[in-house]
């Protein structure tokens, strides 16, 4: 495809329309007129013509995956391929999506002689987390008098992988990654003696008879006790919601949410969806437990179990987790607690810390969620995780009160607040914590629940 350049414009209102109106004005010099304005045509086909060559040879490639974070800067690498290795003035453009912004939609280049391959970075900030694929690269480059402007489609295979952005939330605790294995400088003591069996020895005077191994005592004559270690390789199960509640957006400075709205109106809003939040720190957890020598997995349902990661450790594993979640997209479905649950019962059989990451301030659900947890809360240990909605506190906490509208707000949360203290009341005499998180606060508080575990050795 050709498009006419700039300078073929210039040419014909230089010769064209000057020498057509001589013609027309004066009959003796129509001949001359049009030798000129044919001429110039002559020049611009023959220019035309060649122009189908210029981008012979020329080649573009991307990366087949490119891993970005949300909300930071990111330099996609573009690889061009220049066969006849002459120097070239190329546009690039690419189908960006919305979610990715781009200072300019196009880049300038110039390829130099005497190189088969080029290479040049493309700054971009990607602000929503998600798929993105490039499937054409279209370059623009100059016909060899410079009147046409010819334009090519080139193929290319490229995936943007947006995850979420990390980096704020390690900062919360960034004790746990400068290998003190815990928060704050000081060693902190671990609480017990371990349930793993290690070794036999002799007797020593202070054991506890508890811990003499009868058997081997009657074998050897003399008193044999056991040695026990610390558990190593524990499975923390992180379990999300990723149901209607988990659609909300919530706003960071002041945690206001924000009511569901369809997908494109959603998109133009600020702030970030509760799942995100439950996601970013489903991943800190996953480093945290990573660091600490555990075992790994997810779990994410609606209506219906939809993904499940098996607990292990290592980069792999982690890449895989991350791989599983940055795609996940809220489903305007109720949580189908009866067969998320019967799902855990039947799959897990080794015991396990499983933290919930779910909403249950609507009293139907938070009824169901109470009623299946018998059916887990025996084999495994379980931590229920909520954010804090606003306005969701004891009565008369806040002193901002200008009126009767107010006052009356303040007391619908008050009340919301009360049954949610009475949730947590009733799972905790079935076993079971549930936690009130704030938004600033989600990802540090799972962390220190989860090495509160560790350190009382509950599993």
């Amino acid at each position: 495809m050709i498009v006419p350049r700039f300078r073929l414009l210039f040419w014909v209102a230089v010769v064209v329309l000057p020498f057509a109106l001589m013609g027309a004005v004066s009959p003796a010099a129509m001949g001359a007129s049009l030798l000129c304005i044919g001429g110039l045509l002559l020049v611009v086909a023959a220019d035309a013509i060649g122009a189908g060559k210029s981008l012979a040879g020329i080649g573009v490639e991307l990366p087949p995956i490119a891993r970005m974070s949300r909300d930071r800067e990111a330099k996609l690498e573009i690889r061009i391929r220049n066969e006849r290795q002459r120097q070239h003035n190329l546009r690039i453009a690419l189908a960006w999506p919305r979610e990715i912004q781009t200072a300019s939609e196009t880049l300038d280049t110039r390829l130099p002689a005497q190189s088969e391959w080029s290479r040049l970075t493309w700054p971009c900030t990607p602000r929503k987390r998600g798929n993105y694929r490039f499937d054409s690269a279209y370059v623009e480059g100059n016909s060899p008098l410079g009147f046409w402007a010819v334009r090519k489609t080139l193929p290319v295979q490229s995936e943007i992988r947006v995850y979420p952005n990390l980096l704020n939330e390690r900062k919360g605790v960034a004790a746990l990654f400068l290998n003190r294995g815990a928060f704050g400088v000081h060693a902190q003591r671990q609480v017990g003696k371990g349930r793993d069996f290690e070794k036999l020895r002799e007797y020593v005077p202070g054991d506890d008879y508890n811990e003499i191994h009868w058997k081997a005592t009657a074998r050897r004559g003399k008193p044999i006790t056991k040695v026990f270690q610390i558990e190593k390789t524990q499975e923390v199960y992180v379990v999300l919601d990723a149901s209607r509640l988990s659609a909300r957006l919530i706003q960071s400075s002041k945690f206001k949410v924000q009511s569901l709205k369809p997908t494109d109106e959603r998109d133009s809003q600020p702030g970030t969806s509760v799942l995100d939040r439950f996601m970013t720190a489903a991943l800190v957890l996953g480093l945290a437990a990573e660091r600490q020598g555990d075992l790994f997995g997810l779990l994410t349902f609606t209506d219906r179990v939809e993904k499940f990661v098996r607990a292990k450790n290592g980069k792999n594993h982690y890449s895989l987790c991350r791989d599983a979640l940055y795609t996940l997209e809220p489903k305007i479905a109720t949580p189908d607690f009866d067969e998320l649950c019967t799902f855990i019962r039947l799959r897990l059989r080794r015991r396990a810390l499983l933290v919930f990451l779910t909403a249950l301030d609507d009293p139907a659900l938070a009824e169901s969620f109470v009623r299946n947890m018998d059916l887990i809360r025996r084999q495994h240990l379980v931590l229920v995780n909520m954010l804090q909605m606003p306005g969701v506190k004891p009565l008369f906490t806040d002193p901002d009160i200008s009126g009767v509208d107010d006052l009356y707000g303040h007391l619908g949360g008050h009340l919301q607040w009360q049954k949610l203290r009475e949730l947590q009341m009733i799972l905790q005499r079935r076993g079971v914590q549930f936690s009130l998180l704030t938004n600033e606060r989600l990802s540090a508080e799972l962390v220190s629940q989860y090495l509160n575990v560790k350190q009382r050795q509950l599993l």
